[in-house]
């Protein structure tokens, strides 16, 4: 029976120093608890500004797809007008105002009087 009371004793004796350890452990843990909430914070940040940055992407898209939709607007319009503004479409437009279109160069008039 001797030696199961030295077992006690010495596993008693051991227990106290895994205690130990474990509060060590647990006051290291609490000692960190401000880099923690800093990791948090940066973790935070970098899933916010992953957000913010497919938004804009999205934006820029959306804009992209806008700006080409005016360009071929654009283009469609500027060819309107080139056609409209030819000599012939010209004349067909205005006659039914009546206008024709001349056949004879136009007479240019000049002062005599004035001296060169």
């Amino acid at each position: 029976m001797a030696d199961k009371s030295t077992i006690n004793e010495n596993e008693a004796q051991q227990r106290p120093k895994k205690r130990r350890k474990g509060l060590k452990y647990n006051r290291w843990i609490v000692k960190n608890i401000p880099f923690y909430f800093f990791i948090s914070a940066l973790a935070l940040i970098y899933i916010a500004n992953g957000h913010y940055a497919d938004k804009a992407m999205r934006k820029i898209s959306n804009i992209e797809k806008h700006l080409k939709e005016m360009e071929f607007e654009f283009k469609t319009v500027k060819q309107d007008v080139i056609f409209r503004s030819k000599e012939s479409e010209l004349a067909r437009a205005v006659e039914p105002l009546g206008l024709k279109e001349l056949l004879v160069p136009p007479l240019r008039i000049v002062d005599t009087l004035t001296e060169k």
